[in-house]
């Protein structure tokens, strides 16, 4: 008995009366009511809330079916929040990780589950400027709080590879892309030749979140206050320049992916400009500058790109977590031309250097 035929029967024996009694001794509430609903959005990891009786949780798992080496690794998620969480950062503490895939057919981890807003659009429609300016002012400083984690002192020291993290993730990403893409883009392959060649001379060695946007973050209610980041999937060791640039992908793509602003009037929105965002993100870590910012942009567009095949082509294999998937892998080829856009960017910069 799968966690999906649990959602069609979700009274099924013995499928969830399995589930309901291996939680019932570890978390409050009546599993023997369990109920489960799936949250719609997102394209990674299966992600459902649980309902036994007056208690709420969420439960997040691998998807099924065949998947890439080290995708969906849920078991870097589960760590990575008890470590933010009793660091004191806005994560929401897991309760329990289940390896055993017997229970529900992948392994799977607990959390608490958090009512609040989540926002898919990034232009904030609906909600006032001063709020949009100050959910934006929290967003930054999060991230930059983040970014000044102690990881030896968080006890994830161990969580990446001490060095080469954009020489590693530019292999790791045209290996993806190549694996998985339908045809040849003349963008990505432009930028698996260019990236290479202009890494940048220092890189930090930080807690990256590799997913870090506002669909991934739950706000209070009516407060323009962080209640829970979530999504660590991807999360690792690495330079945070990269996390920076992918948080910002809104300002580098049009409204049809992902909401960005370039095609839109953004002028008196309450939505920071580029500059305005990284002055303060800058302000936040410590920062005076951020030279050579393109190539930050273009490798965080080439990345989010090569995920976005991955997306497309489990989606066409339908062996995708959310409907929308072929729609939103197909955005992959705008990433791309943001990408050398950037690229673009960054010659025109040094050229005037």
């Amino acid at each position: 008995m799968t966690i999906e035929t649990l959602l069609q029967h979700p009274s099924a024996e013995p499928g969830a009366a399995r589930l309901g009694a291996f939680l019932a001794p570890q978390l409050p509430g009546d599993w023997t009511a369990l109920t489960l609903e799936r949250f719609v959005g997102g394209q990674s990891n299966p992600t459902y809330r649980m309902r036994a009786g007056l208690h709420d949780y969420v439960l997040r798992k691998k998807p099924a079916g065949v998947l890439l080496p080290s995708a969906h690794a849920i078991d870097r998620e589960f760590r990575v929040m008890t470590a933010l969480a009793e660091a004191g950062l806005t994560v929401p503490r897991p309760h329990l990780y289940v390896e055993d895939a017997d229970v529900i057919g992948t392994a799977f981890y607990v959390m608490p589950f958090i009512n609040g807003r989540v926002f898919k659009d990034p232009a904030l429609p609906g909600v006032p400027p001063d709020d949009r300016a100050a959910i934006y002012d929290v967003m930054g400083d999060a991230l930059a709080a983040l970014h000044s984690v102690d990881v030896d002192a968080a006890g994830l020291a161990s969580f990446g590879k001490a060095r080469d993290y954009y020489a590693r993730q530019i292999r790791r990403w045209t290996d993806q892309y190549r694996a998985v893409a339908l045809e040849a883009s003349a963008d990505m392959e432009a930028l698996i030749k260019w990236l290479p060649a202009h890494l940048p001379a220092h890189e930090d060695r930080r807690l990256v979140h590799g997913d870090f946007r506002l669909e991934n973050m739950i706000f209070h209610p009516t407060e323009p206050r962080l209640l829970a980041i979530l999504d660590w999937e991807l999360s690792t060791l690495g330079d945070p320049l990269a996390d920076l640039a992918y948080n910002m992908m809104a300002w580098y793509l049009p409204q049809r992916a992902f909401g960005g602003f370039t095609d839109r009037d953004m002028t008196d929105s309450g939505v920071p400009t580029e500059e305005e965002y990284l002055a303060r993100y800058c302000r936040g870590s410590g920062r005076e500058s951020l030279p050579g910012w393109p190539f930050y942009v273009a490798f965080a567009m080439f990345r989010l790109a090569s995920i976005l095949y991955g997306v497309l082509r489990r989606g066409l294999d339908g062996n995708a977590s959310s409907p929308d998937a072929i729609e939103r892998g197909r955005l992959a080829d705008v990433c791309a031309e943001a990408a050398c856009k950037a690229m673009r960017r960054y010659a025109g910069e040094e050229a005037r250097a």
